[in-house]
């Protein structure tokens, strides 16, 4: 029942109501008011966005940069603890055979430049073959073809070393 007479006092003064409105520099103060507080959102929120895009960014290129120092980092051993020990074998042979090979240097010049070019073929795929194993999704792929690589390098220099040393023997059996 409250209800009925709030509402027929409500019609019945209606007019008074409308009447009363509020001034219109009350009206400008509010709008200027509401205008300052829109600019002010939008840069803040501008302001605090680039901030952490900013952050993003530095981190992103942070993240990327640790994990290619650490994977470029990645050794045989890392992959394989045997194949490890094979290289290193095989490295250790293959730097003896290359220096016996430089000793017939002086003796056969053209020789030692054609064998020597190819060890560095070898070289190179093997360098290749280093530089691709910390992206590669098969990395005990990679490290099995290096250590093939060095095996084949030994092979060939135990191959030259014969070559050079049946080359002399020709020549000491013509002087005579």
């Amino acid at each position: 029942m409250n209800n009925g007479r709030l509402e027929t006092f409500v019609k019945e003064n209606r007019k008074a109501f409308d009447v009363m409105e509020p001034s219109a520099a009350l009206w400008a103060k509010i709008e200027k008011e509401l205008d300052n507080k829109k600019k002010k959102k939008p840069v803040k929120l501008y302001l605090w966005m680039s901030a952490a895009a900013a952050i993003v960014v530095v981190i992103g290129l942070a993240w990327l940069y640790t994990a290619r120092v650490q994977n470029n980092d990645l050794e045989i051993a890392d992959v394989s603890a045997s194949y490890a020990k094979k290289e290193v074998h095989f490295a250790g042979l293959i730097t003896e055979k290359r220096d016996s090979l430089a000793i017939f240097a002086s003796a056969n010049p053209e020789l030692y430049k054609k064998f020597t070019a190819d060890l560095r073929k070898l070289d190179e795929d093997y360098e290749r073959l280093k530089s691709e194993l910390p992206t590669s999704p098969n990395q005990t792929f990679v490290v099995k073809a290096m250590v093939k690589n060095r095996e084949i390098q030994l092979q060939l220099l135990k191959q030259q070393l014969l070559i050079i040393n049946q080359v002399d023997d020709y020549k000491r059996v013509n002087q005579i």
